[in-house]
């Protein structure tokens, strides 16, 4: 039992960024999650500018949530810099931003899957009304591709750009 336990230990260590950014990364998506159902509550995700809107209301909350947290579990930075570090965060993910408002527009509202989620319902032998297929719309695009796709780039942002080591002292006095 004590080999597993050190065995658990050691790829814990050899993979600790992955895991800490998965675990950051999961509780970011429920918050950006819940922020974007509270704003579904007052605005319609199937008119095109308010789903914008959702979304930029969801990114907001995540960007928030996740800097503290990347910054000091994750990538454990020692930048003194904490100002210019968050609007480089910041700024790194809204490219990933444009990724999440494009893929639910296209998603919701260009060539949403509702046709699709109805066949299902009927074979299945149910019936939703069409608000209900929206909604359901709406959050299998939201949690199974852009969630997804959003993640993945967002650690590639930071690993490689924002939260990057420093080789040697000349790359930390040239960045200073």
């Amino acid at each position: 039992m004590r080999g597993l336990i050190d065995k658990i230990k050691d790829l814990f260590k050899k993979y600790e960024e992955i895991i800490t950014y998965l675990i950051v990364g999961v509780l970011t998506t429920i918050v950006s999650w819940v922020a974007a159902w509270v704003a579904t509550l007052f605005l319609d995700s199937t008119v095109a500018i308010q789903n914008n809107i959702i979304n930029t209301i969801s990114w907001i909350a995540g960007v928030l949530f996740a800097y503290p947290l990347s910054r000091v579990w994750v990538f454990k930075s020692k930048n003194p810099h904490i100002v210019r570090e968050f609007f480089g965060f910041a700024g790194s993910r809204i490219s990933t931003w444009v990724l999440d408002v494009f893929i639910m527009w296209i998603f919701v509202n260009v060539i949403p899957f509702t046709n699709g989620l109805k066949n299902l319902a009927t074979r299945l032998g149910r019936e939703y009304t069409q608000d209900q297929l929206d909604t359901m719309n709406y959050w299998i695009a939201k949690i199974f591709i852009s969630s997804v796709l959003v993640m993945v780039g967002n650690y590639v942002f930071s690993k490689v750009l924002i939260f990057r080591k420093k080789n040697t002292e000349e790359e930390k006095r040239v960045e200073d």
